[in-house]
């Protein structure tokens, strides 16, 4: 996007996926639960870890330890909120728990971590606060979720352009 400047205008969406929907919202041992879904050795994760690093670094991310893998749900029905409150405020959101979980290895489903994340991308922290005390938006990013599953997405990132092309 860079490249491409002001030439071309640009609009981005994150749309709510769960690479673990059934997660427990304590979360799993990092380790155990990758090397259970791929069938990775601890020697291959380490290196696919540092792989990771190294690519982060490359586009000016840091990727820090993460020992366990939680639940999002809470995390995306925020998304989606803050998608509807327009301006840059669901991007903003975005990197923020991107930071907090995968730089700082926090639970990006705990109350706090999600609270903290909203006051950080600019959005109403009490609104933040209602809608996790309720169901507000469940619906909503559970049918999303069902519809980009059934078109075939699979991993995470997935790029979609102009509701046609799909980059996985």
């Amino acid at each position: 996007l860079r490249r491409i400047g002001p030439a071309l205008p640009v609009e981005l969406h994150f749309q709510p996926f769960q690479l673990n929907p059934h997660m427990a919202p304590e979360g799993e041992d990092a380790m155990q639960h990758l090397a259970r879904k791929y069938g990775a050795s601890p020697a291959q994760l380490a290196a696919a870890r540092e792989t990771l690093r190294q690519r982060g670094a490359e586009v000016g991310f840091v990727f820090g330890e993460r020992s366990r893998i939680w639940n999002t749900f809470d995390a995306h029905r925020l998304l989606y909120w803050a998608g509807l409150e327009g301006g840059d405020k669901q991007r903003a959101l975005k990197h923020s728990l991107l930071a907090a979980y995968h730089t700082h290895g926090q639970n990006p489903g705990a109350a706090e971590v999600l609270l903290r994340s909203c006051a950080d991308a600019g959005l109403d922290a009490e609104r933040a606060r209602a809608i996790l005390d309720s169901d507000e938006y469940a619906a909503e990013v559970r049918e999303i979720e069902r519809f980009y599953q059934q078109a075939g997405i699979h991993s995470v990132p997935s790029v979609i352009i102009d509701d046609r092309h799909l980059i996985q």
